[in-house]
């Protein structure tokens, strides 16, 4: 599955906020920091204050924080929220399946069970599990990407 860049950015607004809680943080800030137009995180930051995840003040030393504490934001909600396509193959739309084989097809609910288990995983985490400073294990971790070997550090 792969998510938008809209959620992609909604998730790092939060977590450029959840880094930075001792101050209010701008959109000319994140514009910057993560290369976005203004214009595109001004519609996720309203986003994020209509969905009561954000405070924003307008004005001179204006800006946006978290308006929950980051343990109590899960990633799972904020994915479910910002994601509007969960149909990963046609026949989860019953309006537009033209498939064929889904009479018989045993494939829907394989894909099912994956969704339900990707969003299950994405809700053990919060805002703060994936803003903490980790220190890495001993000797580093392996990550083997499309066959290429990297050795974090």
């Amino acid at each position: 599955m792969r998510l938008t860049d809209y959620t992609d950015y909604t998730l790092r607004v939060l977590m450029f906020c959840a880094l930075h809680p001792e101050r209010s943080v701008t959109i000319a800030e994140l514009a910057d920091s993560h290369a976005v137009s203004k214009n595109h995180l001004m519609k996720i930051v309203n986003d994020l204050a209509r969905q009561g995840l954000l405070q924003t003040t307008r004005g001179r030393g204006g800006g946006l924080r978290l308006l929950k504490p980051a343990d109590e934001i899960r990633i799972g909600d904020v994915v479910r929220q910002t994601e509007t396509d969960f149909r990963l193959v046609e026949c989860f739309d019953k309006a537009h399946d033209t498939c064929t084989l889904t009479p018989n097809c045993q494939l829907k609910a394989v894909f099912g069970s994956a969704l339900q288990s990707y969003l299950a995983e994405l809700d053990k985490v919060t805002l703060a599990d994936v803003t903490r400073a980790k220190p890495a294990p001993a000797g580093g971790v392996s990550v083997n990407i499309k066959g290429l070997q990297k050795k974090a550090v």
